[in-house]
């Protein structure tokens, strides 16, 4: 055991920034008592910072938790502040970015026929879709089918087929990929594809695969045909960059499958691996013009995690360049990202706009529930005006302060008529809404600060498609394996646990 740990690679990285933390902040501390006028500086400093937080256009929660510990420890909280406090990547990923969309342009033009088609059968969801429009800047699609899948098991088969069919190009984007039965698989084929000519890319995030994939795994990728980019990588020096990584799921076949959801590329997402119990995840496949928004959210990515400056060919890439047919459709479809780029929180968003315009009933599945006052809000009075909300999230968690966490904010949403339950078997890792039979969210966003706030990520939005009654159907299937949890149960907590769980919560951004 010691032997794993010390030839671990994050072993190292983690000492090595433990250093330098330790010596930046034992520096600043003698800096502080050499001089009183150094320490005056100090403390004028920490109000300053704490004034241009409260002023600054960010979550409360955030406000309150940085406000304390710069009041209460101005020198450390100062220093803890500049080094992990800021919530935004780079500014020079960020005009990147927006240079890419802004060429992109063109290519992400909305079908004025579909949009007028879904505001005259509902303009209130006609409004929450183009909120996501607007601010994502990814449009509505009609002529796409969306297959919904209820765990990992099931999809990881279809998954296989796709790419055993593709022709032209496999591009993958994923948060987590681990040695095992699934990568393998997967690998297998991207390998035999690149040699066939097909154009296969993938991008991995760096932290994500830390404790997964070897130092510089791209490398041996590459040698395999594969053309390969890793997100941020993972160096042994303090950094903010750190706090955003890239959490979408992505995966596309010729410009006209797609899949997304939660499932990684790994054992424990398909029940090959036994990990806190039975692994419950959702995914979907999207086959038609929706993919567009995946291919494009990909493309995008690829050119900022490069570096690329030349122009992308979207022409190659668009759903009919490998598919002249028409595809048959199945009501509406919307994939979006979100991203730390800007201030606009669409993941978020998008949620509190289900919630709000909700008329019979909202179930959600989340591995994690640490929500900020708008969402309890939002949530706590939609079951007060009488809309039946149901909450899943594990019975058994992959971390336990986060489940302790979890479980804090349990009481005030139960008192206010939400319903919650426990998946028994193990762990939930799905991240699905669905509302009234009509709109559903199938996606990479966790109802976390690190979701909604620090990552980029990805899912898709539905509107009067056979997925969204799958959705629910899977929700109300999984109930008999869950556990519902009572009032009493949350207020017979014990004093050290409620003590621990007001902690949690009033530091919960910044963990």
């Amino acid at each position: 055991m010691l032997s794993k740990i010390l030839f671990n690679r994050i072993f190292y990285i983690a000492l090595a920034m433990l250093i330098q933390l330790g010596w930046i902040s034992l520096m600043v501390w003698r800096l502080n008592n050499y001089s009183k006028y150094v320490s005056v500086g100090i403390s004028i400093l920490s109000f300053l910072m704490v004034l241009w937080i409260v002023n600054n256009k960010i979550n409360p929660s955030y406000k309150l938790a940085w406000t304390i510990v710069i009041l209460e420890i101005p020198i450390f909280g100062l220093l803890f502040y500049i080094l992990f406090g800021k919530s935004r990547v780079a500014k020079t990923m960020q005009s990147h970015f927006d240079a890419v969309l802004d060429k992109s342009r063109t290519y992400l033009k909305e079908d004025e026929t579909a949009r007028l088609k879904i505001r005259l059968m509902d303009p209130s969801v006609s409004c929450e879709s183009s909120y996501i429009t607007n601010f994502s800047r990814y449009p509505l699609h009609e002529h796409t089918i969306a297959d919904y899948y209820s765990v990992g098991d099931d999809m990881f088969p279809i998954l296989v087929k796709e790419l055993e069919s593709a022709r032209h190009f496999i591009f993958i984007e994923y948060f987590i990929i681990n040695d095992g039965v699934m990568w393998r698989t997967i690998l297998e084929i991207l390998e035999r594809k690149a040699a066939e000519g097909v154009d296969v890319r993938l991008i991995y995030d760096d932290f994500g695969c830390l404790m997964t994939l070897p130092h510089q795994y791209y490398k041996f990728l590459e040698k395999k045909g594969i053309r390969c980019a890793v997100f941020n990588p993972f160096r042994p020096f303090l950094s903010i960059l750190y706090n955003n990584r890239d959490h979408r799921k992505i995966c596309v076949i010729d410009g006209h499958t797609g899949f997304t959801g939660g499932i990684n590329l790994a054992d424990e997402y398909i029940n090959q691996k036994i990990r806190f119990g039975h692994w419950k995840d959702t995914g979907v496949m999207l086959k038609g013009e929706g993919v567009w928004n995946l291919t494009a959210m990909f493309l995008h990515m690829w050119n900022v995690v490069k570096k690329e400056t030349g122009e992308i060919p979207y022409e190659k890439y668009l759903p009919h360049a490998y598919h002249p047919e028409e595809f048959p459709g199945d009501g509406f479809v919307q994939p979006y990202c979100d991203t730390p780029l800007d201030s606009e929180i669409v993941g978020e968003n998008t949620y509190l706009h289900i919630i709000n315009r909700a008329k019979k009933y909202v179930y959600i599945f989340t591995p994690y529930l640490i929500i900020d006052n708008e969402m309890m809000t939002a949530l706590c009075l939609a079951a007060k005006s009488g809309i039946d909300v149901r909450i899943m999230t594990p019975g058994i968690p992959d971390k336990k302060i986060v489940f302790l966490l979890t479980r804090s904010y349990y009481e005030q949403l139960l008192e206010a008529g939400v319903k919650i339950y426990e998946y028994q078997p193990g762990f939930l890792h799905a991240k699905s809404f669905v509302s009234d039979d009509e709109v559903a969210v199938v996606g990479t966003i966790n109802m976390d600060y690190r979701s909604l706030y620090l990552h980029f990520e990805n899912a898709v939005w539905m509107y009067h498609n056979c997925a969204v009654k799958d959705i629910k159907e899977d929700f109300i299937k999984t109930l008999p394996y869950c556990k519902s949890v009572s009032l009493e149960f949350c207020k017979e907590r014990p004093l050290a646990v409620r003590a621990a769980q007001s902690v949690l919560r009033l530091f919960a951004p910044m963990l």
